[in-house]
């Protein structure tokens, strides 16, 4: 029998991202309700997925106030929803499937996890980078000791300019005080990584960073309120709507690109036309320097883990393509690795190299570099043996958002040091 799903929230992570899962597996997977305020989220959800319009809710709240419908709550609201809902799916009984971050307010963090312990129900939270092939492969090699003791890491987030500019000027992470500071929204599968490549606790954090190109003052002249109404100077302009979401190689719909982001600006499968309808008046269509964005546009954190093993991980916009690099040294060799090019390059001292190409992950289900179908499948597995060791646990993932809460907190005094213990003791009451 498959495993049964609701879902709060049908954007793009919870109706494609996760419940795709479904299409190629339904022996294992099922959805059977679902809410969203949008009705053309949910008429796709009836579409995909074969919901039951009766089942089909308009808000979390109805949903959550129905008997228990499913075996997992999948929660894939905005960042600042997820823990009220979650509260509420664990005291009705369900398992709960959440995307990350938790929630940018670390009480809310921990009154999650004692909920967890407390109903003794399994809580996975959305770190898909866990469960890709590249970054399965790279924690067992440390753990066999193929470099020897594992000494420094050095992790860069290349988000690119079109990512950054859709989702963190323009979209709906753009500002820390709805949703969640960048190191969170976007970097809290980075913190996840960093804590389970080094297999120690993290004990004090150092983090720099602002918003300094996506301001006012950096619109060149002659630029309006929208790209595609008023703007003199769109032709020379990288982020110009036009190109990012028409004409663009990397996500332009005349470049095929029918998938995320253009199905988010659209709100459904798009076309040329309704792109356009959109970008003239939804918020995608803003110049990225006159909008009300406040995250940061770049940020560097420097982090101390038990057994002296140190790290620094750099999140920064001004790249070309979206993917993530990597470096670990130890004291017996080295790794470097690219996840989107899915290679490990490993050095043991004196041997030369070991090139190693991982499984194929391409396809448009491979979302996170197949990390996204691997949480899913995992989830579905353990539910159905009755297993409760969970990769990306409740546990595991309050310590990655400690670290990236008190690495925001470092930013934003002057780079101050954080321990991250005492740190913590100010949220436990």
């Amino acid at each position: 029998m498959p495993i049964t799903f609701a879902i709060c929230g049908c954007g793009s992570r919870g109706l494609e991202a996760y419940a795709s899962y479904q299409k190629h597996h339904p022996e294992k997977m099922q959805i059977v309700a679902g809410a969203d305020s949008r009705p053309g989220r949910l008429a796709l959800l009836r579409e995909w997925y074969g919901v039951p319009e009766d089942t089909c809710f308009s808000s979390d709240e109805e949903l959550l106030s129905q008997p228990k419908l499913a075996d997992v709550m999948l929660i894939a609201t905005q960042d600042r929803q997820h823990v009220p809902a979650a509260l509420k799916a664990l005291d009705k009984g369900y398992h709960v499937l959440l995307e990350k971050p938790i929630s940018p307010d670390l009480r809310e963090c921990l009154q999650l996890q004692q909920k967890a312990h407390e109903t003794g129900r399994i809580v996975v939270v959305c770190h898909v980078l866990r469960y890709t092939p590249f970054y399965a492969a790279l924690h067992d090699l440390l753990r066999r000791g193929e470099i020897g003791k594992l000494e420094t890491i050095d992790a860069v987030e290349h988000v690119a300019y079109w990512h950054h500019a859709h989702s963190f000027v323009r979209g709906n992470w753009r500002r820390s005080d709805e949703t969640s500071p960048m190191i969170l929204a976007k970097s809290c599968h980075d913190m996840d990584i960093l804590r389970w490549l080094a297999g120690e606790r993290c004990l004090k954090v150092q983090s720099f960073g602002t918003l300094d190109h996506f301001r006012p003052e950096r619109a060149p002249e002659g630029a309006g309120e929208r790209c595609l109404a008023d703007c003199a100077c769109k032709d020379g302009c990288i982020y110009d709507a036009e190109k990012i979401y028409i004409t663009g190689t990397h996500c332009g719909i005349r470049s095929g690109k029918t998938g995320w982001p253009n199905n988010v600006v659209t709100g459904g499968p798009p076309t040329e036309e309704t792109l356009r309808e959109a970008l003239l008046t939804g918020p995608y269509g803003r110049c990225v320097y006159r909008c009300d964005n406040d995250v940061v546009d770049h940020q560097t954190v420097s982090m101390e883990f038990a057994d002296n093993i140190h790290a620094t991980f750099t999140m920064t916009a001004f790249t070309e393509t979206c993917h993530r690099t990597i470096k670990l040294t130890g004291t017996l060799g080295e790794i470097e690795g690219d996840l989107e090019r899915n290679e490990l390059i490993v050095r043991r001292f004196g041997c030369g190299e070991e090139v190693l190409h991982l499984d194929d992950q391409k396809s448009e289900f491979a979302g996170h570099g197949g990390g996204d179908a691997g949480l899913v499948g995992q989830l579905c597995d353990l539910i159905a043996s009755g297993g409760d060791e969970v990769l990306t646990g409740i546990d595991a993932s309050v310590e990655s958002h400690v670290m990236a809460l008190a690495a925001e907190a470092s930013r934003l005094n002057g780079g101050e040091t954080m321990q991250l213990e005492s740190f913590k003791r100010r949220f436990i009451s």
